[in-house]
């Protein structure tokens, strides 16, 4: 299992935050998942071997909620 912190830049809102995480949580694979809109970071959990497909599905996910948001991972 690998968990990793990923900084988020210019995530706007608590609410969009919500959204997001909640969407990322439905993914397939996804083991936990928790998007922090005051230290603006989300920590993913996914299986070793599946972790950047799941970083990938995750990232698409969150700029369909949130265009302007930037992933630093």
């Amino acid at each position: 299992m690998m968990k990793k912190t990923i900084k988020l830049q210019d995530l706007d809102c608590a609410n969009c935050a919500s959204k997001i995480e909640n969407a990322i949580s439905k993914l397939d694979d996804v083991l936990d998942v928790k998007v922090n809109f005051m230290g603006q970071k989300m920590i993913l959990e996914a299986d070793d071997d599946k972790f950047d497909d799941v970083l990938a599905q995750a990232k698409k996910t969150a700029k369909k909620i949130e265009p302007d948001l930037v992933i630093l991972a």
